[in-house]
């Protein structure tokens, strides 16, 4: 594996200092490559939104609406946690803003499976948050992620993916503009591109294979179990599922619902490949369950127990939970409200999903009343003292002119 990163990163670096040098022509040159797609422009234009719209049912575009509606809910509640403040403290106004990043770069992906959803977790509560440009980025557009962002708010959509996708937003070209941070997720080339850009642009968390945890009890509902299961190895081969449950028997019959199901479904392939990824363990308590949660920080967590509020409050690490056996993950990945752009890879240990906050700035200021107090400066030219460095000191005492003691300080003497 480490290898084949090598590779990757190499690849994943080459495009990036193409893009930078040499803009529109690597973008073509690329998606020629990769997608096998001549590309003149990489615009949608406006009149490609209005075919799009065209081309996607009238249930479709209802359906998207719908969803747009409940993330816009929940997005709105996030909104309202950050709020501008102004407190006084011995003599000095302390102070927070939250200001809204300028531009945004949405990543959606377009491989295996068209995701419109991406689209609308990801620009929805950048537009909410207030941020003044937001561009998507999708290889092998379909109509309906073309509907998706322009209902959810896109100011700008190209059709191009991969690498040079995350340099173009990074770095900008003379159609593609630059921009402050780039959102979503992406295949393992994605993710070494944002990777490789951080610094020069913002991101918001670098993604792997889609993963679900599952926590039941002997009350656990097999069929819904196995379908959840099912519903996440379908993602990719790479897909990781995880039963965890204190039943011997619900362990039976969950895997004899995953041979019942799995033959029906059109992804039945790359659901048995991935399903190869994951496990079923047997724990003695629901504790032990716990504690391999915690440890395993899944992307997603699913609770089928008898009592579930008695484990909840012990669960820490998550990207998204979800109690109880109606509240099936899918829900959540389209359209309950919550965002589906999760963290992966034990990440979820010290980060949550994509939300609100990650669309604005949270900054601070301060502001000294005429006269400072004469302890604020004593105790700023102490702590540089200690530090050892004097400018910062004498800036501090500096302010408190006409003394005998800020004197002697300021000549050293």
């Amino acid at each position: 594996m480490e290898k084949k990163m090598k590779e990757i990163n190499k690849t994943v670096n080459k495009i990036i200092e193409d893009v930078k040098s040499k803009g529109d022509a690597a973008i073509r040159y690329y998606t020629k490559k990769f997608d096998n797609i001549e590309l003149g422009s990489p615009s949608v234009t406006k009149l490609d939104i209005k075919s799009a719209y065209k081309q996607v049912d009238k249930e479709t575009i209802k359906t998207l609406k719908f969803a747009k509606k409940n993330i816009e809910f929940f997005a709105r509640q996030q909104l309202k946690q950050f709020r501008n403040f102004e407190v006084r403290n011995n003599g000095v106004r302390l102070g927070q803003r939250v200001i809204p990043i300028e531009k945004i770069g949405v990543y959606i992906p377009g491989g295996n499976y068209p995701l419109p959803s991406t689209a609308l977790m990801c620009i929805i509560p950048a537009k909410l948050a207030g941020v003044k440009q937001i561009i998507a980025c999708s290889p092998k557009i379909k109509a309906e992620t073309i509907v998706a962002a322009d209902i959810a708010g896109a100011d700008k959509i190209f059709r191009i993916g991969g690498a040079q996708a995350i340099a173009a937003m990074a770095y900008g070209t003379k159609q593609i503009p630059k921009v402050d941070k780039i959102v979503g997720p992406g295949n393992i080339y994605v993710t070494a591109a944002k990777k490789a850009v951080y610094g020069d642009c913002g991101i918001d968390f670098l993604a792997g294979p889609s993963e679900i945890m599952i926590i039941a009890d002997e009350t656990g509902n097999a069929e819904y179990i196995a379908a959840d299961l099912l519903a996440q190895a379908e993602h990719d081969i790479n897909a990781k599922t995880y039963l965890v449950t204190t039943s011997k028997e619900l362990a039976r019959k969950v895997n004899a619902q995953i041979k019942i199901q799995l033959p029906r479904l059109k992804t039945k392939r790359i659901a048995g490949l991935s399903l190869k990824n994951g496990d079923i363990l047997i724990v003695k308590n629901l504790n032990d369950a716990v504690k391999i949660a915690n440890e395993k920080a899944p992307e997603h967590l699913e609770i089928q127990v008898k009592n579930p509020e008695a484990i909840v409050r012990k669960l820490k690490n998550y990207g998204s939970l979800f109690v109880g056996e109606n509240t099936a993950e899918v829900f959540g990945d389209y359209c309950s409200g919550i965002n589906h752009v999760l963290p992966t890879n034990g990440a979820a240990r010290y980060a949550g999903g994509l939300s609100v906050k990650d669309f604005v700035k949270i900054v601070t200021y301060q502001k000294f009343d005429r006269k400072v107090p004469k302890d604020m400066i004593k105790a700023a030219s102490k702590l540089a003292d200690i530090e050892g460095l004097d400018a910062h000191r004498r800036a501090a005492v500096i302010r408190l002119k006409n003394t005998k003691i800020v004197q002697t300080s300021l000549t050293g003497k």
